[in-house]
């Protein structure tokens, strides 16, 4: 993290570490040349979640959106 506290931000918004870190994997193949973009993107992911306006589970995709039965 050079830019952005999108760890502060995380923790507000209960992400857990390991889906953190599934969110910067994201964010650094859609940016793989512009880090300050990436912790960009992941601030606003992780405030997101924080405010409400998106759950988690949509942001990394079905994997693990539902338990399976």
């Amino acid at each position: 993290m050079d830019y952005f506290d999108y760890e502060g931000a995380a923790q507000e918004a209960g992400i857990s570490a390991d889906q953190l870190a599934q969110i910067v994997v994201m964010m650094e193949r859609e940016f793989p040349h512009d880090p300050m973009m990436c912790e960009l993107h992941v601030l606003r992911a992780c405030m997101a979640v924080r405010d409400g306006s998106v759950a988690i589970q949509r942001i990394l995709g079905p994997s693990i959106a539902a338990p399976k039965r």
